[in-house]
């Protein structure tokens, strides 16, 4: 009898942009041993005040350090639970010659890499590993002969997921296509495609010859049924894809949504579109989009108060509401709604850290540009959803805009994937460009 040999624990030594990310990320290592860098403890403490969501994963994850602890020594190892590894603090450790030679600052990068190099020489059997967010970190260690590698719990393992909102076919059956036009809807028994391709709220153009037909995976009546045009407060919809939006968006019983796509094809337009024609259903509309300074500058660099600082943030929320302005006349019915809407506060463009905390119920919520938030900042704002809320996600994973979040990584995406089948959430990833054909020709081309 050959009796199988435990394998030796690993050691993951956490950088602090990973607690930020994910404050329960120690329960993640299964059963290897976490080290946090003393240097780490420091840069924590920079970020436990404020209302951002940076703030908020600070302060959890020293809270949980606190209560795993108790009365217990990190030098011992404090156990992370059943099946799981220890948790230790490493202290400060000198820069060896390699790294004197190599770099000239003691930056808290360099601090933490330092006492990395001191833990794998101490512990030569074991397999020591880097965990962070930041690429030029993960270099600079494996520069010095280090293991390192990303965070990677929440990452999308098929990004393709944001791409199969729609499905396109040729050559489909006639008959069916024939039966949708004549009927509007045909039962999933005599729809010639296996369920397990046809979960709940899936989109799907079916084409024959010179026939063509926009479908829907009705999940309430359980029916394959055909979509028709709609406009919506003056937006009217110019390719398929914005056509499956608008059905996401218009329709009560799907309560979130996510529309991903380029610049300039109409997510947040649509969006705000679909909000003001359900005017009369939602208690109020909300805009917001999370504020990520230029060149990674804070906000307090730019002139004037807090509404002349986030401004320039919102300036494409405002742009998109003045399109759809400039559909009606100055003495329209519909800008007079707009206008009395936003002086009652009932049509609200504000930074996303102004919303959070709130309990939102009865309001279409629509956050943009949310390939910039992290997973667990999705999690939070859907969680804040009460009775008779709609939550629409928009943004584009290939404009990622902070520095330790990536197309597998970002919000927009993790929701998509967790999401998808779900008969009170739809996706749409649209396509083509329809701000202008120059912009079109630019966004493909340069």
């Amino acid at each position: 009898m050959t009796v199988k040999k435990k394998s030796v624990a690993k050691i993951f030594i956490l950088d602090t942009n990973v607690l930020l990310h994910d404050h329960k990320c120690l329960y993640n290592f299964q059963d290897n041993d976490v080290i946090i860098p003393i240097v780490v403890l420091e840069e924590l403490d920079k970020f436990k005040k404020g209302s951002d969501q940076i703030n908020f994963q600070a302060r959890e994850f020293v809270r949980i350090m606190d209560k795993l602890a108790g009365e217990k020594l990190f030098t011992d190892g404090v156990p992370l639970g059943k099946d799981k590894g220890k948790l230790f603090i490493a202290t400060g450790k000198p820069f060896p010659q390699v790294m004197k030679e190599s770099f000239s600052e003691q930056t808290p990068d360099h601090r933490i890499l330092a006492i990395a190099l001191h833990v794998n020489e101490k512990f030569k059997d074991r397999t020591v590993i880097l965990i962070s967010k930041d690429i030029n970190l993960r270099m600079k260690a494996k520069s010095l002969g280090l293991k390192s590698e990303d965070y990677e719990n929440d990452k999308v393992k098929n990004i393709e997921i944001l791409h199969k909102g729609v499905e396109t076919y040729d050559n489909f059956d006639l008959v069916t296509i024939d039966n949708l036009y004549k009927n509007g809807a045909v039962t999933r028994a005599d729809f010639p495609m296996d369920e397990s391709h046809t979960p709940a709220n899936q989109y799907f153009i079916l084409r024959n010859g010179n026939k063509s037909v926009l479908v829907w995976c009705d999940p309430f009546n359980n029916v394959i049924r055909r979509i028709e045009k709609n406009n919506a407060f003056g937006i009217e919809p110019r390719n398929a894809e914005q056509t499956f939006s608008f059905n996401a968006l218009l329709n009560p019983d799907i309560k979130l949504v996510s529309l991903s796509g380029k610049a300039g094809t109409g997510k947040t337009l649509l969006a705000l579109a679909a909000a003001l024609q359900q005017n009369k259903s939602y208690k109020q509309i909300l805009l917001a989009r999370p504020i990520v300074p230029l060149s990674n500058r804070d906000l307090g660099f730019l002139p004037g108060d807090i509404k002349d600082k986030i401004g320039p943030y919102m300036l494409p929320l405002f742009d998109n509401l003045a399109v759809i302005k400039n559909r009606f006349s100055p003495q329209s019915k519909e800008l007079n709604l707009i206008e009395e809407m936003q002086k009652r506060e009932e049509l609200v463009i504000t930074p996303l850290a102004y919303i959070r905390g709130r309990s939102l119920s009865d309001v279409f919520f629509i956050v943009d540009e949310a390939q910039n938030l992290t997973p667990h900042e999705v999690k939070t704002i859907i969680t804040r959803a009460g009775e008779g809320t709609k939550i629409v996600f928009t943004g584009d994973v290939h404009q990622i805009d902070t520095p330790y979040l990536d197309m597998q990584s970002n919000g927009l995406a993790y929701l998509t994937d967790k999401m998808k089948g779900q008969d009170v959430f739809a996706h749409v990833n649209l396509i083509k460009g329809e701000r202008s054909y120059l912009a079109e020709l630019a966004s493909n081309l340069l």
